[in-house]
């Protein structure tokens, strides 16, 4: 072979290693995960709660036993959005909003603002004095979001967010802690229908997504509201239910979350860019609760974290609650929320799920999407 024809098969040779390269570079790109940025309420608090006066809070024991100590998380062990941002590859977990150590170098990574006791109407949730609503939150994040620009340029942090995971977890509180509350509920309910109420819910929730599409977002993931007639509070203060979850919360929920998936189709279509996907959190925790055994669980009405009652649901979890023997088999933690086993079972279906669980893509193929 001569001189020409080595240094031809030799150039040949390198092209296809920088070729080789360059395709082995966009595919590590496309794996990388993604900045992860959280909104919601108590079900996704990693604690925010922590660091304002309010009487919701998880920052004591037993709550987070399975860190070996409180988090200001609600449950046992991880929430939700803990267990996503480590499928997808995220190091460590997404910290809150408030702490101190949220800064520098972290918060391109991502940062939780979720809010125990947080609502889409800002006047929900006031029964715990403090609180942050979402508009608070989206407030949150656009300081975030100038934050970034300041660190590292606006062309590099349209890209960041157009390629970050937006989550949003809100609206049971609307319920749980306004509509429904107690006492004050049959006024109120006398006064406005759930069909207004449900209204006024998806009105301001429009405003809300649209803002957070506005400040970058793009990949969002808007999660309705479960089954809440079937948490043991509500089937504590409705003992006229029997064994069964209680029709009416669960009513509402259903009412919100056809007129929520209208809404996400909307924003879908309006909003140039947009990648907004509907995470049907009441279908999937339904199948759990209707077919627990199946799926490895033991009990599926009651608090793990309990004081007294049929199904532990009157009394929050506490220093003086008894815990369940084995937490791995119950579905709920404590009055209102999952456990860590059922908050994987939750995140494993958003993540992987076809189009009965989140629609019109998952997770998994949200984040991988261009």
């Amino acid at each position: 072979m001569d001189y020409l024809s080595n240094r031809k098969l030799a150039a040949g040779i390198l092209f296809q290693l920088l070729a080789l390269f360059v395709r082995l570079k966009t595919c590590f790109c496309e794996v990388a995960p993604p900045a992860n940025f959280v909104f919601g309420d108590s079900l996704v608090d990693v604690g925010n709660n922590n660091y304002i006066v309010s009487l919701s809070k998880a920052n004591f024991v037993p709550n987070g036993i399975d860190f070996g100590k409180p988090t200001g998380r609600y449950t046992n062990g991880r929430t939700i959005v803990d267990i996503l941002g480590e499928e997808v590859g995220i190091k460590g977990f997404t910290p809150p909003f408030l702490a101190p150590t949220t800064a520098g170098p972290v918060v391109l990574q991502g940062v939780n603002y979720a809010s125990g006791g947080g609502g889409i109407l800002n006047h929900t949730g006031k029964i715990f004095v403090g609180r942050i609503n979402f508009d608070a939150q989206l407030d949150n994040f656009a300081n975030t979001n100038e934050y970034i620009i300041s660190t590292i340029g606006a062309p590099m942090t349209m890209k960041l967010l157009q390629n970050a995971l937006f989550s949003v977890t809100m609206g049971s509180n609307d319920f749980i802690n306004n509509y429904l509350v107690p006492v004050v509920s049959k006024v109120q309910q006398n006064l406005v229908s759930p069909e207004s109420f449900v209204a006024d819910l998806i009105t301001r929730y429009r405003t809300q997504l649209t803002r957070l599409y506005n400040m970058g977002a793009r990949k969002i993931v808007v999660v309705n509201v479960g089954p809440i007639g079937c948490i043991p509070y509500q089937r504590a203060i409705n003992p006229s239910s029997g064994k069964g979850c209680v029709a009416f919360p669960n009513q509402l929920a259903q009412l919100f979350n056809s007129q929520l998936r209208d809404l996400v189709t909307e924003l879908r279509s309006n909003l140039k860019g947009s990648k907004f996907i509907y995470a049907d959190a009441y279908r999937i925790v339904d199948d759990l609760i209707q077919n627990y055994i199946s799926y490895g669980f033991g009990n599926a009405d009651s608090a793990c974290c309990y004081v007294a009652g049929r199904f532990g649901g009157l009394i929050p979890c506490g220093p003086t609650s008894k815990i369940c023997a084995d937490r791995s088999k119950y579905v709920f933690w404590d009055p209102y929320h999952p456990t860590d086993a059922a908050n994987n079972f939750i995140a494993k279906r958003l993540l992987d799920g076809g189009s009965g669980d989140v629609w019109p893509m998952n997770i998994r193929q949200l984040i991988s999407s261009n």
